[in-house]
């Protein structure tokens, strides 16, 4: 009898023996969970990671691509008298600047309305600070889109006055879908187009050339 018992409980030994062994370990679930947790934190963090380090080259491309007024003005060959004159002015450095700037900047068919023999005189060294004055004459301080001179024309009750680099004032109104700029003399121009942007400012093309009243 003694025998048997002992044979028996041998038996129910070596199942509870079995069965531990059978059981999955909870903590290497638990370890293998977190390693997973872990390794996708890695993935995310690495993937922002590289979209900022993207983004921030992409800005610092767009930022050096960027063109001043000067070089979308010498780019284009409708401004070639314009960028003559700048550099005769001596004013290419301050047209590079921070700015912002607004040009309303006058085509080579615009100065050729004027006088003949009036640009060939004006680009003679003597006539420098002459031409400096109706150059800047054409420049207005802030960055002003179509949007905004035209809102600054309604505002205005259908004329807003600009003062320009120059010190005197131009006057902005509306004909039609067309917006006009009038001189110190009461001369008129055509904007003939607008908006075109540069890095310190932005450009809006003039079909004449206006004079200030000094």
């Amino acid at each position: 009898m003694r025998l048997f018992l002992t044979f028996i409980l041998g038996i129910a030994l070596l199942f509870t023996v079995a069965c531990e062994a059978e059981k999955p370990s909870t903590n290497e679930g638990t370890d293998n969970k977190a390693n997973t947790e872990n390794s996708e934190n890695k993935a995310t963090e690495n993937t922002e990671s590289t979209n900022k380090e993207e983004t921030s080259e992409t800005k610092e491309g767009t930022d050096k691509d960027a063109k001043d007024i000067v070089a979308v003005a010498s780019g284009n060959d409708d401004f070639k008298t314009l960028v003559a004159a700048v550099k005769a002015a001596e004013l290419v450095e301050t047209l590079q600047g921070k700015g912002p700037f607004t040009v309303f900047a006058p085509t080579n068919a615009a100065f050729e309305k004027l006088p003949k023999g009036t640009v060939e005189d004006l680009l003679k060294p003597e006539n420098k600070d002459k031409l400096k004055g109706i150059l800047t004459y054409h420049v207005v301080s802030g960055k002003l889109d179509a949007k905004a001179v035209t809102e600054a024309i309604e505002k205005g009750n259908g004329k807003a006055t600009l003062k320009t680099v120059q010190g005197e004032e131009i006057t902005a109104s509306i004909d039609g879908e067309k917006v006009i700029i009038t001189d110190a003399k009461g001369g008129k121009s055509t904007v003939a187009k607008t908006d075109v942007m540069a890095s310190n400012g932005v450009i809006h093309v003039l079909d004449t050339v206006i004079m200030p009243a000094k």
